[in-house]
């Protein structure tokens, strides 16, 4: 197992249909290839669980970067409430661990230009790499997008 990210989305915002819809049009401004094939992943009772994107950089070429990001379902029992004062956000945000980045590790800059512009249309939702003890803003986010390419940015805090 890799270094996994998350979208962090509110409860009251998430719907798989929208974070598909956003993450479209984040691929889209970020230049990058999505691939979408409408497959579904279901439990053993046949319970819709999620589904997935692969977004791919441009440069088409043997070893090209790319990442699976998974949509989950509403009901999906993996859908994860978000230990907020873990990272120093206000108790009362209701966040969804909603958008799975299954390994970033490798494709830093890629998931970099896609966050980037999933936040800028999103700008109350957060980015989080799994087991650090930060987020990241839009304003981090925007930050960052200001300085010269770090390829570590993921695994430093924005502060």
């Amino acid at each position: 197992m890799g270094t996994t990210a998350f979208i962090l989305i509110s409860q009251k915002k998430y719907t798989p249909e929208r974070l598909l819809a956003d993450s479209i049009i984040s691929a889209y401004h970020a230049d990058v290839m999505l691939n979408f094939h409408n497959s579904k992943n279901y439990d053993s009772n046949g319970q819709f669980l999620s589904t997935t994107l692969n977004i791919n950089d441009k440069n088409v070429r043997e070893n090209s970067e790319s990442f699976i990001l998974y949509v989950d379902a509403l009901d999906n029992p993996n859908l994860d409430f978000f230990d907020y004062e873990y990272v120093g956000l206000n108790p009362n945000y209701k966040l969804y661990q909603a958008g799975t980045i299954e390994e970033v590790y490798g494709v830093e800059e890629l998931v970099f230009q896609f966050i980037y512009h999933y936040l800028k249309a999103n700008p109350d939702d957060y980015f989080w790499v799994a087991d650090y003890d930060w987020v990241y803003s839009w304003e981090d986010i925007q930050r960052l997008k200001s300085l010269p390419y770090d390829s570590e940015w993921c695994y430093k805090n924005p502060k």
